[in-house]
């Protein structure tokens, strides 16, 4: 028969297996999504003039590419989109590369500027996104939006040409959208494939994808369980989302945009089975072992027109856009410094 020490003995540890198995989850998530740095909080600052004709430029560029669906289904206009992004590219004076491949009978290509460091070893910096749309959704937001910002990117860093300290490569990807999201026919499998092979360092991959949604109404922001415990529920923030073994590289480029931001945003990690985590190009290369993340307005856990005929450029906010931009520009500097 247990005496009374056996018994509270017994209790203790019952109690300890029952707090285990409820506080370690809970730790585990708050160390997953974890970052540093504080949010910008409060109105906005008033938009500068250079962020004025900047938000018109990405309009320019949404519009020109993300009028009408725009896929391997739709090859006449996805054909039409490349062409905008080479010629928006080629008349800021940088040399385009296509990665040319085929797909459902059709020859498409990934688009490619590079911005050379100032030493030859330099590591890279991929910032890319994908110019294709999702069935009959001309894509306006999803991602016209991550393509203009790529391209406006490529204008505003052309200075560091020859002086930053890592290798940017600058990508557009086609075929991200289904049915060949996650298949070797994704653009950016097929890119990150050759970069894997090439040797190359890579310091990490950003992936601009669905950025020009946002809502001030409390409740406009959603989340898969069991992240709505923990992060802001209006959707007028951008987030940087990765899988768990980018936690290093998201927490680094929180860092460094919370440094220079005047804008709200979020930031974290989750494992690939948490619904929307790994929905961009940083999955494939996250699968090919570099550090990835994704930058976006989470898509469909805040815009009402994701992959839906609705989704048109009239529905873009894109001063909000014009200042997400601005913001990775500086953060993009601070990490090739």
């Amino acid at each position: 028969m247990m005496d009374d020490t056996g018994i509270w003995r017994t209790r203790l540890i019952s109690l300890a297996i029952v707090t285990a198995i409820f506080l370690l989850p809970v730790l585990a998530l708050l160390w997953l999504t974890a970052v540093p740095g504080t949010s910008h909080a409060g109105p906005l600052p008033p938009l500068t003039p250079a962020e004025a004709q900047l938000a018109a430029r990405l309009r320019g560029h949404v519009t020109a590419i993300a009028s009408v669906p725009h896929n391997v289904e739709h090859p006449v206009e996805l054909k039409r989109a490349a062409r905008h992004i080479e010629g928006a590219l080629a008349g800021m004076g940088y040399a385009v590369r296509r990665q040319n491949f085929s797909a459902g009978g059709e020859r498409v290509r990934n688009i490619e500027v590079a911005i050379d460091p100032a030493t030859p070893d330099a590591p890279t910096l991929v910032v890319g996104a994908h110019y294709d749309s999702a069935f009959d959704a001309p894509g306006a937001n999803d991602n016209g939006s991550g393509t203009a910002a790529v391209i406006e990117l490529a204008r505003s860093l052309a200075d560091l040409r020859g002086k930053a300290a890592l290798r940017i490569r600058l990508v557009l990807f086609v075929n991200e959208e289904p049915p060949r999201f996650k298949t070797p026919l994704m653009g950016s499998v097929v890119y990150a494939a050759q970069l894997k092979r090439s040797g190359e360092p890579v310091f990490g991959m950003i992936s601009l994808e669905t950025l020009g949604y946002y809502s001030d109404r409390p409740g406009s922001q959603h989340y898969p369980w069991p992240l709505g415990m923990l992060y802001p529920q209006t959707g007028n923030f951008v987030a940087f989302v990765g899988t768990t073994d980018a936690r290093g590289f998201v927490r680094r480029t929180v860092r460094s945009f919370r440094e220079v931001a005047r804008f709200p945003s979020v930031g974290g990690t989750a494992p690939g089975f948490v619904q929307g985590v790994d929905w961009s190009d940083h999955w494939a290369f996250s699968a090919e072992g570099f550090p990835a993340l994704m930058v976006t307005d989470t898509a469909p856990f805040r815009y009402p027109y994701y992959h839906d005929v609705g989704d048109t450029p009239d529905k873009v906010d894109y001063d909000r856009l014009a200042r997400v931009v601005t913001a990775l520009d500086l953060t993009i500097r601070k990490m090739g410094r």
